[in-house]
């Protein structure tokens, strides 16, 4: 062999041995499978958990892997998702509530850690909050549970409130669960209720088509098909002049009139911890559901103006944050 030919062929064996090296060395990375809903609206939440997870020491490409799928709001899609983690033998699989269920679903094996989830004992993700058992665990972020105080707050921006519609996506369990118990506090005070049932973005036009006149707020049950379909909501509501609520500040930072709930980029923060105690042996079923402590009260003054409303000086001295 010429001596041109053996260095070109020792070159080559040299080059694929260190690429099936750098491979063999991937491989061994521990592996996230992380399943959101759309990869530009999850951006700040992405952020903030990769960012934890970098002052935890998991340095993605570098110490840990992670997998990112977008299911785009597609129930087929996410389960599809949820498959091939199983088959790749991800190490966790971080996603929300609606995702975990999914998750859970494909395997009972693989830890599942859910960032946000309305309600993970209702809607069967955990055994308990303390004690979750099984494959699952994460953060809720109590929206059944504190709908009745976005319902009070409403009714402090808009005092004559009569009729409240609520919109929510009935193809999802967790926001079944809340739609229910904001109408339950809604009859508790005499408010008469208009409920709004979507299942697909395209219900969600004629749906504010059939709402009017027959409501003088709206609520809207915090869902990854109505995040995602945020701008077109918004811009619905602002043409039908309806004041809302909503879960998180995203909605009033777009454009909404009002939120209450927790920070969900801190949420996601607080999700890297958890797949760091995973990685490090915890067993999620080991590991408590924790409740957010904090819930932000955030206005949107330029909206407020826009809609005729007075908002009291009281409601603007309680408010986290007020937007002008």
């Amino acid at each position: 062999m010429r001596r041109r030919e053996f260095i070109t062929l020792l070159g080559g064996a040299t080059l694929a041995w260190s690429l099936a090296a750098r491979a063999q060395q991937a491989g061994k990375l521990p592996t996230i499978g992380f399943l959101g809903v759309d990869a530009s609206v999850w951006r700040p939440w992405t952020d903030a958990f990769v960012e934890r997870l970098r002052e935890l020491g998991w340095i993605e490409g570098r110490t840990i892997a992670i997998e990112y799928r977008w299911s785009q709001t597609r129930p087929e899609r996410a389960a599809e998702i949820a498959a091939e983690f199983v088959r790749f033998k991800v190490d966790v699989i971080v996603t929300n509530g609606q995702g975990a269920a999914t998750a859970k679903e494909a395997t009972a094996v693989i830890p599942i850690v859910f960032a946000v989830a309305q309600d993970p004992v209702g809607g069967g993700l955990v055994a308990s909050l303390a004690r979750p058992g099984g494959n699952v665990t994460g953060l809720s972020i109590l929206s059944t549970d504190t709908a009745g105080k976005r319902l009070e707050l409403l009714r402090e921006v808009v005092p004559r409130l009569r009729r409240l519609a609520i919109m929510g996506n009935v193809g999802n369990p967790e926001a079944v669960l809340e739609m229910g118990e904001v109408q339950a506090a809604a009859r508790t005070l005499g408010i008469e209720v208009a409920p709004v049932e979507i299942r697909r973005a395209e219900d969600i036009a004629p749906a504010f088509e059939a709402l009017k006149s027959r409501a003088d707020p709206l609520y809207v049950v915090g869902d990854p098909l109505v995040f995602v379909n945020r701008t077109r909501i918004i811009t619905l509501l602002l043409t039908a002049r309806l004041p809302a609520i909503f879960n998180i500040r995203d909605w009033v930072q777009a454009g909404g009139l009002m939120s209450y709930g927790p920070n969900f980029p801190a949420l996601f923060r607080r999700a890297a911890d958890y797949v760091d105690k995973i990685l490090r042996g915890a067993k999620p079923g080991d590991i408590p559901v924790e409740q957010p402590t904090k819930f932000e009260l955030v206005i949107n003054l330029t909206t407020a103006k826009a809609l005729g409303l007075t908002i009291p000086e009281p409601f603007l001295l309680r408010a986290d944050e007020v937007i002008e």
